[in-house]
């Protein structure tokens, strides 16, 4: 972005149409300064009109899950603690070295198996099931864990496990209850997971709002000598106060914009600098990602400009793609078709895009549906995705241009809509 004396005018504009307001010294009435207020001090939470997921939600997808175990002939599904866990049951836990697992049978509640020092906790959580195995210190939590299964009458068959539960559980588990097979629980998971809800694609649309306003914030203080960590603790304090929770917030300068993941060198901003700014939040633990590239204190060269437009046409190009019955390697391969076409590349050769064109989104930052190639899962209404080819020039800079869209029963839509312009970074 251009940023100038006009450019910081129209961004305290924007900032104040959002309620946003940077932060500048000022006076009492008898002269006397104030002490310099930070750039967040008068940012409001945005979550006060925020939906939960309900427990009804909840015990629909319970009920999707075990119509996919029945149809994958798969007698039960270990969930260990982590996303899928509350996905599914709404209780978030840390995953320690102690155990603590639910099963979803194929018919019948859900079960829970946890430390036994643990159990009231776990029984204050407990929306959906009842039954509660606790293990004490000195016992074998794999015994209780075969315990629940035979409980729930399982004898025999395929037993589901979770693509996170950790290999010591799956082990322990299968050491104790060898008679049955494990196999993957990604049938089961992926399809409920990646499907989102009319409330679930609300908790997103929040949290990219969110990030919209961030990023707002951080360009408002963009200025020479400014660091990379300063920029980003910015940003990330403004999701905090806006009423978000586990902020992102990667800012990289100058050359450093080249490395997709950022540098280790220090980099201080100067006049002329791309400053890129890749950010994200969650919302009722929904997530947003959201990249800008600017250039700053400066009119862009005409190469800055030329990539940037490049890269827009890719962002582009791939959001047509996705449509309805559409492989997502399709998107990746609109996305950069436009960015080999120009010379760059091929495949993933540097300077050129060196990653996937985009990754799905929802509970986690990244999860299944990635825009790749070779992935032939075919679009659907209900998944959630990032479109971001970047450029990445080593020894130059790199331009991202990333939003995230979702597939709807008339084609792809933004959650956030895209740069207009190098100096218009938001529409």
């Amino acid at each position: 972005m251009t940023v100038k004396r006009r450019d910081f005018i129209n961004l305290s504009a924007i900032a104040a149409a959002t309620g946003i307001v940077s932060g500048i010294s000022s006076c009492t009435s008898n002269g006397q300064t104030k002490e310099k207020r930070s750039a967040t001090d008068d940012l409001q939470s945005m979550t006060g009109d925020v939906i939960p997921i309900t427990v009804k939600e909840r015990e629909a997808r319970i009920e999707k899950g075990q119509r996919l175990l029945t149809e994958q002939k798969i007698e039960a599904l270990i969930l260990d603690a982590g996303t899928s866990m509350e996905y599914f049951t709404g209780i978030s836990w840390w995953p320690s070295e102690r155990p603590m697992v639910a099963i979803i049978p194929a018919k019948g509640d859900t079960r829970y198996v946890c430390p036994g020092f643990e159990e009231s906790r776990l029984r204050e959580l407990i929306k959906i099931g009842k039954d509660v195995y606790a293990w004490q210190e000195d016992e074998s939590p794999y015994k209780q864990i075969a315990v629940a299964l035979k409980d729930a009458g399982i004898q025999s068959g395929n037993i589901g496990i979770e693509e996170r539960l950790r290999f010591f559980i799956l082990d322990g588990v299968r050491k104790e209850a060898s008679h049955l097979n494990y196999a993957s629980g990604d049938p089961i998971t992926m399809p409920c997971r990646m499907i989102k809800s009319i409330a679930e694609l609300a908790l997103m649309q929040k949290a990219s709002d969110i990030t919209v306003a961030a990023i707002k914030v951080g360009i408002s203080q963009l200025h020479e000598g400014i660091t990379q960590a300063e920029l980003s603790s910015i940003i990330a304090e403004a999701h905090e106060k806006l009423g978000s929770a586990s902020p992102f917030a990667l800012a990289l300068f100058g050359e450093s914009s080249a490395f997709p993941h950022g540098s280790i060198k220090p980099q201080t901003l100067k006049k002329g600098d791309i400053v890129l700014m890749d950010c994200g939040c969650t919302v009722e633990n929904y997530s947003s990602d959201i990249t800008r590239t600017i250039v700053f204190g400066a009119e862009p060269t005409n190469r800055q400009l030329e990539i940037w437009n490049l890269e827009q046409r890719s962002q582009a190009a791939g959001f047509n793609a996705a449509k309805i019955g559409t492989a997502c390697e399709a998107v990746d391969a609109a996305a950069r078709k436009v960015i080999t076409d120009a010379g760059f590349g091929p495949g993933y050769k540097l300077p050129g895009l060196p990653h996937r064109t985009g990754h799905g989104i929802g509970m986690d930052v990244h999860e299944w549906g990635n825009m790749v190639k070779g992935n032939k899962q075919i679009l659907q209404p209900g998944m959630c995705f990032s479109v971001e080819p970047t450029i990445s020039i080593p020894g130059e800079f790199g331009v991202r241009l990333e939003d995230c869209a979702y597939i709807t029963d008339h084609g792809p839509k933004w959650f956030s809509q895209p740069a207009k312009s190098i100096s218009e970074p938001f529409a």
